[in-house]
């Protein structure tokens, strides 16, 4: 018996991995976070399986429900939104289930900020502008930021940024970030990317507050600020110059023909 910690993917379900919704499709136990996951992903469960959401369930009732499936010797299929790697809440349920003797795996899933890249069209990391993805999220009510790992702090990298579980937070996203990003910084909120109802709002760090209030967003929402989505010059990267040579491509270097007579 094995309990699989299984990314769904940012919300299309057809953006689950092979991996993932094959191991739904045999699981005869399936726990799975309402709220973000869609239910056309868990509708994969073998027929007669256990289909449970989590969203009003508690860390203890979830834990129970896995240490039932352990003693009946059912794998179970516990399946997260995005990657459960990021912002999944999966660690301290993993801890419980090493105290418990009880194997677990993790699949990946793709994160919330590669999909709306993907939905974007746009390139995270361009030559000479962002090489530096920034994870991160702001100090909210529910748990505080660790010392060195404030808005200010990662805001001086001038990095893309792809901000979490902030959307009620702009105003201190604003403020802290427009001494290192500029007030016309481009900004792109991602509402429920992949899902029929997506919405992107393009502005900039100085509108954005505006501009997310006239759309009414006040949940799951993504905040990507850099200057990666606007409109910049950048220069041709060196993996595919002509020019450039590494070791699948040498570049320069002729065959030399042995003259003879």
């Amino acid at each position: 018996m094995t309990v699989y910690f299984i990314g769904a993917g940012p919300g299309a379900p057809d953006l689950i991995t092979v991996r993932g919704l094959r191991l739904i499709e045999r699981c005869p136990v399936c726990l799975y976070a309402g709220s973000l996951v869609p239910e056309e992903i868990v509708e994969a469960a073998p027929e007669g399986a256990i289909v449970k959401d989590t969203a009003p369930m508690h860390l203890d009732e979830i834990v129970a429900d896995m240490v039932a499936a352990h003693e009946r010797g059912e794998d179970v299929a516990r399946v997260h939104s995005g990657d459960p790697s990021i912002y999944g809440a999966i660690a301290e349920q993993m801890r419980r289930l090493d105290a418990l003797s009880i194997p677990y795996d993790v699949v990946p899933g793709v994160p919330a900020f590669a999909a709306t890249a993907a939905r974007l069209k746009t390139e995270l990391t361009l030559p000479e502008i962002a090489q530096t993805v920034i994870v991160t999220r702001t100090e909210m009510k529910a748990s505080s930021m660790p010392e060195f790992e404030t808005l200010e702090i990662l805001g001086r990298s001038r990095a893309t940024l792809a901000i979490h579980l902030s959307i009620r937070n702009l105003t201190h996203i604003r403020d802290t970030l427009t001494p290192f990003y500029g007030e016309d910084c481009p900004v792109v909120v991602a509402y429920r990317s992949t899902w029929p109802d997506e919405l992107f709002i393009r502005t900039t760090l100085k509108d954005m507050a505006e501009e997310v209030r006239k759309a009414k967003i006040t949940r799951t929402a993504l905040i990507m600020v850099g200057k990666v989505f606007g409109h910049v010059e950048f220069r041709d990267s060196d993996l595919y110059n002509s020019d450039f040579c590494h070791v699948l491509r040498n570049v320069g270097k002729k065959k030399k023909v042995a003259k003879t007579g």
